[in-house]
């Protein structure tokens, strides 16, 4: 089982889970989950970056070593998104789409959330490792999510969401964190047109993407080989990214309206700085967007959050 679930996808919660380890006064977030979902080797690792002098610097230069920067954007774009969920949660959207959710916890740890529907899309063998350990956690899963299996190379949205209780016309919040970069670019495409056809005008999509640059070597980002080389090895390597420039036209062609684009400066300036954690690395190619469903309906009023625009950091 251990070995069916994805190793990003507990890599993530280790990182997610050390965060949150932080005292109160620096950390970006608290994710009480995470270390529930960690295999033995991750759980010794977890254990010693919490020792002081240990932590420091064991556990993290043997997976930074090889994750150049990742883990640092890992939990600062936890925190951006954990931010854009609770503004849709206060402007009053029905119902969240998680689109390839891992181990994220949002549904159970953000305040407001249960007020809402939430669908959790993802690979069935990562449910059921979540399912386990949410049981031994809450007892039960919570009444307000409902899981949804899918292996998003081989099957569409559209042959799983009818019958889940998702409303079309409702207002919508998709996250779709760390799934981009596993694709092809026929299954995002498809993704896209879903989320464009099949949620209210004015609904929001967040996502995470790689930069197309550094994965086909155009522009030498720091950290960057050595990443894709790990993610090739974990059998989960990276096949898709967007160019930044031109992810508008991208986004217009299908009924989507980019409403920021940010990347390594714009976290850095926004989280980091005020939190005196500056110079703690980031990965340079790893960027996030934010998109409007417009499409033929672009005349009827939406409740977006802000201008359309590409973000502070365009590289």
């Amino acid at each position: 089982m251990q070995e069916a679930v994805s190793r990003t996808a507990t890599v993530v919660a280790l990182w997610r889970a050390t965060e949150s380890s932080r005292a109160a006064t620096t950390r970006l977030f608290e994710d009480p989950f995470a270390p529930a979902f960690l295999s033995w080797r991750f759980r010794w690792a977890f254990y010693l970056s919490r020792l002081p002098v240990v932590g420091a610097g064991l556990p993290w230069s043997l997976i930074d070593g090889h994750w150049s920067g990742a883990r640092g954007t890992v939990v600062v774009r936890t925190r951006y998104i954990d931010d854009l969920l609770g503004a849709a949660l206060r402007r009053g959207v029905d119902q969240v789409v998680i689109l390839g959710a891992g181990f994220d916890c949002r549904a159970y740890r953000i305040r407001g959330i249960e007020r809402t529907r939430v669908f959790e899309v993802d690979h069935p063998m990562t449910q059921v490792k979540k399912q386990n350990v949410l049981r031994r956690r809450l007892g039960a899963l919570p009444p307000h999510v409902a899981m949804i299996s899918i292996d998003f190379n081989t099957h569409t949205l559209d042959t799983v969401m009818p019958g889940s209780g998702y409303r079309r016309e409702a207002q919508t919040f998709v996250i779709c964190e760390g799934v981009t970069h596993y694709l092809s670019a026929g299954a995002v495409d498809t993704l896209w047109r879903y989320v464009a056809r099949n949620a209210a005008v004015g609904s929001q999509m967040v996502f995470t993407y790689i930069h197309r640059a550094a994965l086909d070597g155009s522009v030498p980002f720091a950290g960057a080989e050595r990443t894709l080389a790990a993610v090739r090895r974990a059998g989960e390597p990276y096949t898709f990214g967007f160019d930044p420039a031109e992810l508008p036209q991208y986004l217009a062609a299908r009924d989507l309206m980019l409403i920021e684009d940010v990347g390594a400066r714009t976290y850095r300036e926004r989280y980091r700085l005020p939190l005196g954690r500056g110079q703690e690395p980031l990965a340079e190619f790893q960027r996030a967007a934010v998109v409007e469903v417009a499409g033929e309906r672009q005349g009827l009023s939406s409740p977006s959050a802000a201008q359309p625009g590409t973000g502070a950091d365009a590289r």
